[in-house]
């Protein structure tokens, strides 16, 4: 059987890390295995859903670099939901409640007050038909719950939680569709999967509750439950989940200079015992990924390793992926001096100012205006050749080390630190650094 995965993004908002970590690691799982991955668009709710959010989750996967196999819409598909929710109430598995909010909250405390599970106690069942149609003649319109089959526990092998044991004597029948007729997730991803072919599903561990319900409602449905694996949720360098890092979303990253390549070479590992490593692409990440490498520990998202890592990316990025992000003028070998001191590669522009001036000259005393006097004789011979200016100055002079480069780098570039000057140096060519040498040593 074809492995197949899905990322299921609810078009109420844009992508944040934790729905990109969520997609990523599915798309692996996929492409380990050379499967299918998936992608549902669940607009269910059709007051919040809106297509510019679509739009958008759709360029976040592609900027990452995430290709889907299938697309599907679930407001393309509330026929299919229909047809099978039929079924659940020719065989009973749904059936119609009426207490509101309130009434639901009174009971829980009632029952909490007298230590027993806070569950729904099924009262709905207990109506005829008569009362229904009492309550229809009313405008009283119901929910509907799933009845859970109490009689055996529900157990799975969790991908990465190991063994799971449910006992559904102390779980409420969950509410699958609302008074107003609209769904709420469990059936339809349920429905959505099986008419699907989802054999796999990896999702947080905030939906381990969700999957003992959903797998009762495979078996009542006639399918094969696919195989279920529930990891970590991201957490906050504080070590929760921070409001910043629940709002960080794909496009701040984006604005930060953050490279995907080192988003998905974070969050492919966040939440394993892998080491991360920028210098792996995509394919290469895919291959070692590894359910078994998952650990229980909450997986700590930290945005300052995200710029190391980015930092990483660049340093080994090629002439060809930035050059169209890069300043006018730029070319191989200036991205090639340039890129072991950014960051970011929005920073290149910063640097090749440098290169191309003007530069603000830095304050001398007079023994190094005169050095530098000394270095602009001896440019006129070296020319722009580092290593050969340095090793004349250091002969003529008998300066060495800091003394030797430090007053020279800072005339040149005005820095006191940054790119290798043999590589700098050729790029600010011979007449622009005798007029820096000349200005410097004035």
């Amino acid at each position: 059987m074809t492995v197949t995965t899905r990322f299921a993004p609810s078009p109420t908002g844009t992508l944040h890390v934790g729905n990109v970590r969520a997609a990523l690691h599915n798309w692996l799982l996929a492409k380990k295995a050379d499967g299918r991955f998936l992608l549902r668009i669940d607009d269910t709710d059709r007051e919040r859903s809106r297509e510019e959010y679509v739009a958008s989750i759709k360029a976040d996967l592609a900027w990452l670099g995430l290709s889907w196999d299938g697309e599907e819409r679930q407001s393309d598909r509330f026929a299919l939901y229909e047809r099978e929710f039929d079924k659940l109430v020719a065989s009973g598995r749904v059936y119609r409640a009426y207490e509101s909010a309130q009434e639901l909250e009174l009971k829980r405390k009632v029952l909490l007050g007298r230590g027993l599970p806070p569950i729904y106690d099924r009262a709905a069942l207990a109506l005829s038909e008569a009362d229904h149609a009492a309550k229809a003649a009313a405008g009283e319109h119901p929910h509907w719950r799933f009845l859970l089959d109490r009689d055996a526990p529900i157990e799975w092998i969790d991908g990465i939680r190991g063994a799971q044991h449910f006992d559904p004597a102390k779980m409420s029948d969950p509410v699958v569709r609302r008074a107003d007729g609209s769904w709420l997730y469990l059936l339809p991803s349920v429905i959505d999967d099986i008419a699907m072919g989802i054999t796999d599903v990896l999702r947080g561990e905030d939906h381990v509750s969700n999957t003992a319900s959903q797998i009762q409602m495979f078996e009542a449905l006639g399918a094969a439950p696919p195989r279920f694996a529930h990891e970590a949720l991201l957490t906050g360098t504080e070590g929760k989940l921070s409001k910043r890092l629940g709002s960080l979303g794909v496009a701040a990253l984006r604005d930060e200079g953050i490279e995907p390549e080192a988003l998905v070479a974070l969050l492919a590992r966040l939440g394993t015992s892998d080491p991360v490593d920028p210098a792996l692409d995509a394919v290469a990440l895919a291959e070692g990924f590894n359910l078994a490498h998952f650990g229980r520990a909450p997986a700590r998202f930290d945005e300052a390793e995200l710029h190391r890592v980015n930092a990483a990316v660049v340093h080994r990025l090629p002439f060809a992926r930035v050059a169209h992000l890069l300043p006018a003028g730029m070319d191989e070998a200036a991205w090639q001096a340039i890129r072991p001191n950014l960051e970011h590669i929005g920073e290149a522009a910063d640097w090749w100012r440098v290169v191309t001036g003007p530069i603000e000259g830095p304050s001398l005393e007079a023994e190094d205006r005169a050095y530098l006097a000394q270095a602009a004789t001896a440019l006129t011979d070296t020319g722009a050749d580092w290593p050969a200016l340095t090793a004349a100055l250091k002969e003529t002079t008998g300066r060495k080390g800091k003394a030797l480069f430090l007053p020279l780098r800072r005339a040149l570039t005005g820095m006191d630190h940054g790119p290798d000057m043999a590589a700098l140096l050729p790029l600010i060519g011979k007449e622009q650094a005798l007029a820096r040498l000349s200005a410097a040593s004035a």
